[in-house]
């Protein structure tokens, strides 16, 4: 199948440039048709074009899989205040929804070409803190009983996980990424711990060709009324 995904990777323009709909095999008819519905409609072939994380319509998106998406966005509420480490895309997503969005970047190349852009949307404060010494991950835990949501999407990621709840409403819940990846198994185990339960959202998202995981990290009580 790795052969398919690459020719999807390039888009609808380059794939099957020789075959008809006639002559096409019955595999290469159906993706052709996810191609041109699916795909075309969440904006998939989009984002590859362009290598950004946005829909058909050039609107941003966090750089989750579509079905976290498609579950997050509608429990959003413009009450929220949201705590994301990681920045870019999902930062204007989320300030479109919420009343507030804090954000932290290790990066400072990519810090420095965000902040222009972001000093221009009023609800968002942005902020880069350096690797060492965990002073970006532990930034989480300045802020007392703040936010409703929470977004680990950065570096040092299970240090995150274990500087967040104080940081956290009573009711707040936490959005992981890439939860499928093995290395952050203390962090999933720390939230578990602590009265968290989990549901895994997996599939495909923007640019990538390939499958990950999404992840909400919920309490009995919670904003997304889980």
């Amino acid at each position: 199948m790795k052969h398919i995904f690459k020719k999807l990777k390039k888009g609808i323009k380059s794939f099957l440039p020789t075959r008809t709909i006639v002559t096409a095999t019955p595999l290469e008819k159906n993706l052709r048709i996810l191609s041109n519905e699916y795909l075309q409609q969440v904006g998939w072939n989009h984002s590859v074009e362009n290598k950004m994380p946005i829909d058909k319509d050039d609107h941003p998106l966090p750089w989750f899989t579509y079905s976290a998406i498609s579950f997050i966005g509608p429990r959003l509420k413009n009450t929220f205040a949201v705590f994301e480490y990681g920045s870019g895309n999902s930062t204007r997503w989320f300030s479109r929804q919420v009343a507030r969005v804090v954000s932290v970047e290790h990066d400072p190349e990519w810090f420095a070409k965000m902040a222009p852009q972001f000093e221009k949307i009023q609800n968002v404060t942005y902020y880069q803190k350096p690797l060492e010494q965990h002073e970006y991950g532990k930034f989480v835990s300045e802020f007392d009983a703040e936010f409703d949501v929470v977004v680990i999407d950065g570096q040092d990621r299970v240090t995150c996980a274990k500087n967040v709840l104080g940081a956290l409403k009573p009711e707040g819940i936490i959005i992981w990424d890439n939860s499928d990846r093995t290395e952050y198994q203390e962090g999933y185990k720390f939230l578990i711990e602590n009265g968290f339960k989990r549901i895994d959202f997996n599939g495909l998202g923007p640019i990538n060709h390939y499958g990950w995981g999404t992840s909400i990290f919920y309490r009995t009580a919670n904003v997304f009324d889980l």
